[in-house]
């Protein structure tokens, strides 16, 4: 499996983004897309997860209410749509696929995209 993130950029605090998986190959085995994050000096952080039919969503307690992830399926593409942005959602953001559960544990993915860099400004 190959993703590709795309859709980081610089934003000011209060504005939205939308960052956009694109997967392929063995996209049929895919369990779930979960996106993560990772801050300079931190641990890499789970945002949200969804399910390959769309039925399994999970959040971060950090980001419920101001992002919301989906997909399409034709496309075979997930969307991380990030409203309010706060400077701490400042990071490199990854999107990675799991053929197990829809988590947002990065230990239950094994596939990885290269990440977009996503910048607020305060």
């Amino acid at each position: 499996v190959q993703l590709v993130e795309s859709g980081g950029g610089l934003v000011q605090a209060g504005g939205s983004l939308r960052l956009s998986c694109a997967a392929s190959g063995s996209t049929d085995r895919i369990i779930a897309i979960g996106w993560f994050r990772q801050a300079p000096g931190k641990e890499r952080e789970g945002v949200s997860c969804i399910g390959s039919s769309g039925d399994s969503i999970n959040y971060a307690e950090s980001v419920k209410g101001r992002f919301t992830i989906s997909k399409d399926n034709a496309k075979n593409t997930v969307y991380l749509q990030m409203n309010s942005l706060k400077h701490e959602d400042t990071g490199v953001y990854y999107c990675a696929a799991t053929f197990s559960r829809c988590s947002v544990s990065a230990i239950d993915f094994g596939s990885w995209g290269q990440g977009t860099q996503v910048t607020v400004s305060s």
